[in-house]
């Protein structure tokens, strides 16, 4: 719930705070300790930070950088939750839930975030207190004192437990209370500590990297290797350092909490100046694959170019246009889907729907990391187009996907076929429909405003035609066409979804372009009323 809240309250912020602080290393470390803090989980951030760094939005190195503050993000969340703040639960929840049921937007979304962190607090005091019982049977001490005895296999414990639980806050709350309830040593503490640390880099590792592809897999095996770094490291002097984890605080459970963020700045302190080198190893670790490139993978979206950005958004530019070619695309394979009698049609378009999304995704996510204060109006008035046009083209995938292509295969699955003519105007309406993608692009990229008077005149035409070709298949109907009565309800809700896509290619680039001409009336109801 909290990790919910704190991204529907500030995603966007979050992810474009993330995004303007990679620049260098010492603030991508403190933007992922801050993220780390606002979200809870160094798991969410890792995977964040793992589609930005695959999409080619972040560099390698200060994607290490960010994950090393992550990891001591995470410590800062432990000490805070070592301090008995149970009291505070009731209140945090209480205030949650009258923003949540009372307040509307950004305070709705924030109340499920105090609403949560008071159930985790409720959750981890509850939890201890049932742990009481259970280390006091002597058994379960027996269980625990063997374990404890051989360091490498608590380590191993905790890293499953972590692993398990997705969270190393509750192994690291563990270990402190069983020290300070005395049912283990300090000793096995610190391997407890270690174990939880090594756990949390698992997670995204095993469910946030893409195996395809090695550019994915990169920042959590980085994460992964430096903890491994530190576990071998600690484990060479362990018999030295545990005794002095004892000093480290006034009790046992504040020694552990204290340990765990020291242990975590050292290896930032330690990484930190090496991260190029250490992002270079990585690539040579996992290179990435000739020709392995997947399709909805950016291709002209660079990160550096964002500093300038009048050249990031002719790149975000660029890879707008690869989507109304994707489009084009699936247009054509809607055409064959249409009229095949075969599935291959239908699903290598619906694979096409895919690759808009990604595109879609990349785009937005690298047009919010653009800085703000370097961009003039114009620039965020171009800015403001690309998304409208990315935005309305995977739209129209949508409904290609969902719309058209269900069409086709309520077709091959009823065994029917459209009549001749309910054929031609549908297979007609499709070319159009391409052919207007062709001049959506134009107008984008051009800005030309009679290229833009065209295209939205397509709107009044597509709507003549469909009222034409509605009354045709009437007529078709009355004349008792098997094929006509058979396929009626496909063929209109084909001959609408095609005409909705075109006014998707409509609001994709002429209307943003007349609008800003002053060529756009604001509201044909208004005029209407004035007349009446």
């Amino acid at each position: 719930m909290v990790q919910t809240g704190v991204q529907r309250t500030f995603g966007p912020k979050l992810k474009k705070f993330l995004a303007g602080a990679i620049q260098h290393r010492l603030s991508a470390f403190g933007a992922g300790a801050a993220v780390t803090v606002a979200l809870q989980s160094s798991t969410a951030t890792a995977m964040m930070l793992t589609a930005f760094q695959a999409g080619g939005l972040v560099a390698l190195a200060p994607a290490i950088a960010v994950m090393l503050g992550a990891n001591v993000g995470t410590t800062l969340v432990v000490q805070v939750l070592s301090f008995d703040a149970a009291i505070a639960a009731p209140i945090l929840v209480l205030a949650g839930v009258v923003l949540f049921r009372r307040a509307q937007d950004a305070p709705h979304e924030f109340g499920r975030v105090l609403i949560g962190l008071g159930l985790v607090l409720t959750a981890l005091h509850q939890f201890l207190a049932l742990l009481e019982p259970v280390v006091a049977d002597p058994a379960a001490q027996t269980v625990l004192a063997q374990i404890g005895g051989y360091s490498p296999l608590a380590i191993l414990v905790a890293a499953i437990l972590t692993w398990a639980a997705h969270s190393s806050v509750v192994t690291v709350l563990l270990a402190m209370s069983l020290v300070a309830k005395g049912v283990v040593p300090m000793e096995t503490g610190v391997a407890l500590i270690l174990g939880a640390n090594l756990g949390s880099a698992l997670n995204p590792l095993l469910e946030g990297a893409h195996w395809a592809d090695p550019k994915a897999q990169r920042v959590p095996l980085a994460n992964l290797l430096n903890r491994l770094a530190g576990l071998a490291l600690v484990l060479g002097f362990f018999n030295l350092l545990a005794p002095l984890v004892e000093r480290l605080g006034p009790s046992p459970e504040r020694a552990l909490a204290n340990f765990h963020t020291l242990f975590n700045l050292a290896l930032a302190a330690a990484f930190l100046p090496w991260i190029r080198g250490y992002a270079k190893l990585i690539c040579k670790v996992l290179p990435e694959k000739p020709g392995a490139r997947e399709p909805g993978e950016p291709l002209y979206l660079d990160p550096q170019a964002r500093e300038t950005p009048a050249l990031a958004l002719a790149a975000a530019t660029r890879e707008a246009l690869r989507m109304s070619d994707t489009l084009e695309e699936m247009l054509k394979g809607l055409t064959l889907a249409l009229t095949s009698p075969a599935k291959t049609p239908i699903e290598e378009t619906k694979r096409l729907d895919d690759v808009l999304d990604r595109l879609n995704t990349a785009i937005k996510a690298y047009l919010v990391s653009i800085p703000q204060g370097s961009m003039s109006p114009d620039d965020q008035a171009r800015l403001v187009q690309i998304l409208t046009f990315a935005t309305n083209m995977e739209h129209s995938g949508d409904l290609v996907d969902r719309n058209l292509l269900s069409v086709a295969t309520r077709r091959l699955k009823r065994g029917v076929d459209f009549s001749r003519e309910g054929e031609a105007e549908l297979v007609g309406l499709a070319e159009r429909l391409a052919a207007n993608v062709r001049l959506a692009a134009q107008v984008f990229v051009s800005g030309d405003a009679d290229a833009a008077r065209l295209l939205v005149a397509e709107k009044e035409a597509f709507r003549a035609f469909e009222t034409e070709a509605v009354g045709a298949h009437f007529e078709r109907l009355r004349s008792g066409n098997a094929n006509t009565v058979e396929t009626s309800s496909l063929h209109l809700d084909a001959l609408r979804d095609l005409k909705r896509v075109n006014s998707h290619l409509v609001e994709s680039a002429a209307y943003p372009l007349l609008q800003s001409k002053g060529e756009l009336l604001p509201s044909r109801l208004r005029a209407l009323r004035k007349r009446a």
